[in-house]
């Protein structure tokens, strides 16, 4: 994952209702959930549910399959592990003084 992968991901997560959405599947597991069922349980019309997993898919942290008439929606395997991977890469480890710029000397 790169920082342009990240930030998007991060932006569409940043959604009250989208972040809601992503961790239900993120409960629901490798199989998902179909999506009368997600708009049941977080109570979201229809319409509305829509344009929030397409903004989720077009990240790529949801993907959406079809099977027969209903629409299935989970979690892509390893998205959010790769996110919090990144995030998390650098942690405690300190910086070089060369990179950056003694901002308190007059």
């Amino acid at each position: 994952m790169n920082e342009e992968i990240a930030a998007k991901c991060l932006s569409e997560l940043g959604s009250p209702t989208r972040l809601s959405v992503f961790r239900l599947l993120v409960k629901a597991g490798p199989d998902g959930m179909v999506v009368g069922d997600i708009q049941r349980r977080l109570q979201i019309p229809a319409s509305t549910l829509s344009h929030h997993i397409a903004r989720l898919s077009w990240t790529g942290l949801v993907e959406q399959r079809r099977q027969g008439r209903q629409l299935h929606c989970s979690t892509r395997p390893g998205i959010m592990d790769d996110l919090i991977t990144f995030l998390t890469a650098e942690c405690c480890t300190g910086f070089d003084t060369a990179d950056y710029a003694d901002t308190t000397a007059a």
